[in-house]
């Protein structure tokens, strides 16, 4: 063979060349997901940010025609002054309302086992046997009993809050590229939204259900669970202090936490101090908590979040349960949110996958 002659040209089968450019996209994004895993919460709550205040933005930028940046600057100084403030001095307030808490359980001043002594010795003898059976019959039993059944769901966010708390640097930078995103997602996120959907390998009809849905489900994820439960916490709160509970900022904050779950609600919180305030003799106390309780705490959410949600968008409670709980066991406290919205978006997907079903049926 001459040296000098071409050599002769393979020909690629268009298939193998689209194979193995698809694998290097795959690739790519792997390598570009592990780049920015280490602000993955940043990433996702800019997105829920820029998502629930798209509205407002849009009459913003309305207002002043023209002016994205300045609209995309003004909704982000409102998301500053309406979410970020506030909760900066609610935490500010709750480690303070925490430290003096826990000094008064240090130095005896709060006993439990005695508080649980009090509430035991003031039931009525048929409830003692009964008690015993389920093994509550002292403190210790009980407090073994309420440990294993809550410490595996909220070990990982009470882990994540120490980490918080141990590295504000890494936090403030976090909340810093969070603002930064949410910014642009506001001033671009709707050609952003649409470069990504027609990037995504799937038919129109599919592709703009599942991204609608991904809109409903973060909004209703939002409105529907975390503002019921600010208003349940805020609610509780108000009745702890009014009554004179200590520590009553600490209860609401727990109490709107546990509104998070359907199955447990904020009574896991009230209900306990109720029967503390009839056995140590506060009755006409205990009446408030259970009547404030029972009717104005647990009705916020059938209240609210048909209001701020739609009863069509509603997830089944028992799905909500175990999905915010499974999210908070695999994504710590972003899991209040990623596991209802996984959940949600599992449903979505086999309704239009069903859906499809039955139209090819129909066809055939």
């Amino acid at each position: 063979m001459d040296p000098k002659s071409p050599l002769p040209v393979m020909h690629v089968s268009p298939r193998i060349e689209d194979g193995f450019f698809l694998g290097v996209v795959l690739v790519v994004s792997i390598a570009f997901a592990m780049v920015v895993e280490p602000f993955f919460a940043a990433i996702l709550w800019g997105v829920i940010a820029a998502i629930l205040f798209a509205p407002i933005n849009r009459q913003i930028l309305a207002a002043m025609p023209g002016h994205r940046n300045g609209a995309a600057l003004v909704t982000l100084f409102l998301i500053l002054a309406i979410v970020i403030v506030p909760a900066f001095v609610l935490g500010a307030a709750l480690l303070q309302e925490g430290a003096f808490f826990y000094g008064k359980i240090q130095s005896g001043e709060i006993n439990f086992a005695r508080i649980f002594a009090q509430v035991i010795a003031s039931l009525p003898d048929w409830a003692t046997p009964y008690l015993r059976r389920m093994g509550l019959g002292n403190f210790h039993a009980a407090q073994d009993m309420v440990t294993r059944g809550f410490t595996s769901s909220f070990r990982t966010l009470a882990a994540q809050a120490f980490q918080i708390g141990q590295s504000t640097f890494s936090f403030m930078v976090a909340l810093g590229v969070m603002l930064y995103l949410t910014y642009f997602l506001l001033r671009d996120g709707e050609v952003l939204a649409q470069r990504v959907a027609d990037a995504a390998p799937l038919r129109k009809g599919q592709r703009e259900a599942l991204f609608s849905q991904f809109v409903i489900v973060i909004r209703a994820t939002i409105k529907g669970s975390i503002i019921v439960a600010i208003v349940q916490g805020l609610i509780g709160g108000i009745v702890f202090w009014a009554l004179g509970i200590q520590g009553a900022l600490l209860w609401g904050v727990l109490m709107g936490a546990f509104s998070l779950l359907p199955a447990i609600g904020t009574a896991i919180i009230w209900a306990p101090v109720a029967i503390y305030l009839f056995a140590t003799g506060a009755i006409w106390q205990g009446v408030v908590l259970v009547v404030c309780g029972a009717l104005v705490i647990g009705s916020v959410d059938n209240v609210l979040r048909p209001i701020l949600v739609g009863r069509e968008t509603r997830i089944p409670d028992y799905i909500v349960l175990i999905s915010t709980l499974g999210g908070l066991e695999m994504f710590g406290f972003n899991g209040i949110v990623i596991g209802p919205v996984i959940a949600a978006l599992f449903i979505a997907t086999w309704n239009i996958f069903t859906q499809m079903r039955g139209a090819g049926d129909t066809a055939n």
